[in-house]
């Protein structure tokens, strides 16, 4: 019955497929009006007329809710009438748990709302009313309690950041950049953690590692389509070489760990939420950063080094002593369309 409602329960679906799609919603909505309000707001500083791009921005936020909800039902493959009403359990999940809320109330929601989909001749009141109802009362219940959770942990690690930024900005670092490579959204891992100042920065600098870091190792196989495709885009297109060959993925987690120090440390390097789990995808990464620390050509110097410059030396560099030594040969690295 319950295949024949498409509904799986695979801990995979429901922790990389659904967690994927998760981070478009938050793309389309949360990051990219941070993006926009923040430029919007630079210009503004600079004299230049820019208020609708604060104001498009401001409600691309307000709206993080519902276009994770739709997100969530979509990767579940909802009917449309569950795919409609996701768009408020999203806000209904968002205002209990936050980002985290919001996935757990339109999961639950979905899943259910199938199993009353085209069940009766009133699937068009009964389908709806399944959904709102289960996404209500699981963002209040489950969903508020897992965003508490989240927001709790993401407290022990920015805490534990700021206290050993050392060990536990290499942490940081290691752990997110291999979420990012991972086929798993360290985006919305990162949102839901609620990750800010240190360990946010540090959380920057390990995806970035990775995604600059592969985009450089693997140039001789890709060219410069596969070093943009990765050093913007997502170093998730080397999950089935890493797979193949476990040692592809050193160079650049080597390079995140070596350089975390150095932010966390040395220059105190800070982010938000919203960029500490992007790296240098669509450079969201870099750009909050500097929202954080200030748009000045101290911070533009530190992060052009930190982001890009060290990451690619650092990762060729071990990447060359891993191809001396036969761990990772020419044509690893290539990436199949």
């Amino acid at each position: 019955m319950l295949k024949e409602k498409g509904i799986s329960l695979s801990p995979r679906v429901y922790f990389i497929t659904v967690l994927s799609y998760m981070a478009l919603g938050l793309f389309s909505s949360l990051i990219m009006g941070l993006i926009l309000k923040t430029i919007g707001e630079g210009l503004l500083t600079r004299g230049i007329e820019a208020t609708m791009l604060v104001t498009v921005g401001e409600q691309a936020i307000a709206l993080t809710g519902p276009a994770i909800g739709v997100a969530v039902a979509f990767a579940l493959e909802a009917p449309p009438l569950i795919l409609f009403a996701a768009v408020a359990v999203g806000a209904f999940g968002y205002e209990a748990g936050g980002p985290a809320g919001s996935y757990i109330a339109a999961l639950l929601a979905t899943e259910f709302g199938k199993l009353f989909s085209k069940t009766t001749r009133l699937d068009i009141i009964v389908t709806p009313l399944v959904t709102l109802l289960i996404g209500f009362f699981s963002g209040k219940y489950i969903g508020s309690w897992i965003g508490s959770l989240m927001t709790n942990l993401g407290e022990v690690i920015r805490w534990g950041t700021e206290r050993e930024p050392l060990v536990m900005g290499i942490f940081v670092a290691t752990v997110m950049g291999l979420a990012l490579t991972a086929p798993i959204s360290s985006a919305a891992l990162g949102i839901m953690l609620g990750l800010d100042g240190l360990a946010a920065g540090a959380a920057t600098i390990g995806c970035a590692a990775q995604m600059i870091g592969f985009g450089v190792i693997s140039y001789r196989d890709n060219g410069i389509g596969g070093f943009i495709a990765q050093g913007i885009g997502t170093s998730m297109l080397q999950v089935g070489n890493i797979i193949r060959n476990p040692w592809t993925i050193v160079p650049p987690t080597v390079a995140g760990a070596l350089l975390a120090p150095f932010a966390t440390v040395l220059l105190s390097l800070e982010s938000n939420p919203a960029g500490s789990g992007m790296g240098t995808s669509g450079l969201v990464g870099p750009l909050m950063v500097l929202k954080t620390m200030g748009f000045t050509a101290e911070y533009y110097l530190v992060v052009g080094v930190l982001c890009f410059i060290a990451p690619a030396i650092l990762s060729y560099i071990v990447y060359r002593l891993l191809h001396r030594f036969g761990r990772i040969k020419d044509g690893d690295l290539k990436i199949e369309y």
